[in-house]
């Protein structure tokens, strides 16, 4: 029971805490103007209603009993009434109404048909709140004749009620405006926060990031910059270790190089060339692996010029591609290219064909590459991804690198927010699937 309650709160309650704290603040006030404004309708303003409708229709009464009783004092009796009450008091013989002009869900009405049916019975009375603006028609039958009162509105309903409406509802809404601003510049830094935790885990450097707000958002921003900060620190040392490794290593293999074309036997050097560039295309992939989280600013990034780019770097007949002209996203330029390359590259290297697809989803730009090779076992599908990782050299996969293809390629999706999943294409080849937001 008390889990399905829990379910059914978590679903009605709103998702961000801006709205969440804007409840607690609000549901407080809402509640104690609703108690306040029952209370008061309930214990002040119907009775008070109730007692002057009841004199009201007392005096209307009086005067019907006046008239029947002496009618020679009829003038006098009006005129006093008119000018002590401000009543309008007519004596007609035409029919009484058979229309109704009461209101049926006004209280004002529903106070007056009581008292009156009370006193002078069914089908004897005729009202009407809403014929005048200020005033109150009232007919009675008295025997033959009829009874025309006008009475101001005073005497049936207290006009106080819109006063006390209008003070208990204006501080509340004042009082909630408050609050609103208040809660803006509280939940604005947590906002600040999560955008830039979010652009950090994208890839994108937050160098420039002050934290501001309640004292324990003030400690969770500079806590997160000091991360940041360290991740930057040792992704950069990363990089520039493995570029000086890099640059060390090329300068003895340029010196072998030289030396193995001076060697006389030339089936021994051509074997050892072959190790030396086999070396070279090592430190390459190993510099490439450390790149993926060089420093790159984000800009925006027009998906068709891309791959345009992309195909025409290839050279290659058998590379298709497929894109609308309006899918554009935010991202890392030179990352998003390496990453593409990388998979064409080794779709073009082990089959023949290679097919790409982009289409824009409603929140995310769906991206397949398909290629007719040998493809890749359904159970090394996350094996793959592992960096220096090799398939069976049986099945003629991984013919040149060291294993860092698509480690490179997975690294570059997910600093971008996006997925990666492998499958079969339709040619039997390798189908994978990226998906980027935008």
């Amino acid at each position: 029971m008390f889990s399905g309650l829990n379910k059914l709160t978590k679903i009605i309650l709103p998702k961000r805490l801006f709205y969440r704290a804007l409840i607690i603040v609000a549901a407080p006030t809402i509640l104690l103007q609703l108690i306040i404004t029952i209370v008061f309708y309930d214990s002040i303003w119907i009775k008070a209603n109730k007692n002057s409708t009841r004199a009201l229709v007392a005096q209307l009464k009086t005067i019907e009993e006046v008239y029947q009783n002496d009618k020679k004092n009829l003038d006098f009796l009006t005129d006093s009434y008119k000018n002590n009450f401000n009543f309008e008091i007519g004596i007609k013989q035409n029919i009484f109404p058979k229309t109704s002009g009461e209101r049926k869900f006004s209280p004002m009405d529903r106070s007056l048909r009581r008292e009156l049916k009370s006193t002078f019975g069914n089908n004897n009375y005729w009202f009407s709140t809403s014929k005048f603006k200020n005033a109150v028609e009232i007919k009675i039958k008295s025997k033959n004749d009829t009874i025309e009162f006008i009475v101001p509105k005073e005497m049936v309903s207290a006009s106080s009620i819109r006063l006390f409406v209008l003070w208990t509802t204006l501080p509340s809404i004042l009082l909630i405006v408050i609050a609103l601003i208040f809660l803006k510049n509280q939940t604005r830094p947590l906002v600040k926060l999560a955008k830039a935790a979010e652009k950090f885990g994208k890839g994108d450097y937050v160098n420039d990031f002050k934290s501001s707000g309640a004292q324990e958002i003030r400690k969770a921003g500079y806590e997160f910059d000091r991360m940041a900060k360290r991740i930057n620190r040792h992704l950069n040392q990363r990089s520039e270790m493995l570029s000086g490794i890099s640059h060390d290593l090329r300068t003895p293999l340029t010196r072998l190089k030289l030396q193995l074309a001076m060697i006389s036997q030339k089936d021994l050097s051509k074997k050892m060339s072959k190790d030396i560039d086999e070396m070279e295309r090592m430190l390459n992939d190993y510099l490439q692996f450390a790149k993926t989280q060089s420093q790159e600013n984000s800009s925006k990034i027009i998906l068709k010029n891309l791959l345009d780019e992309i195909k025409s770097n290839f050279h290659n007949s058998n590379l298709e591609i497929f894109c609308k002209d309006d899918i554009v996203f935010i991202g890392r330029p030179l990352a998003i290219k390496r990453c593409f390359e990388n998979i064409i590259q080794n779709g073009l290297t082990y089959g023949n064909t290679v097919t790409l697809n982009a289409q824009k989803g409603t929140s995310f730009i769906l991206i397949s590459i398909e290629d007719d090779g040998p493809g890749i076992p359904e159970d090394q599908y996350r094996n793959v991804f592992k960096p220096f990782f090799r398939l069976d050299k049986s099945r003629s996969l991984n013919k040149s690198g060291i294993g860092l293809g698509l480690a490179i390629v997975e690294d570059i999706v997910n600093s971008h927010g996006g997925n990666i999943q492998l499958g079969k294409s339709k040619q039997k080849g390798l189908l994978v699937k990226i998906s980027l937001p935008f």
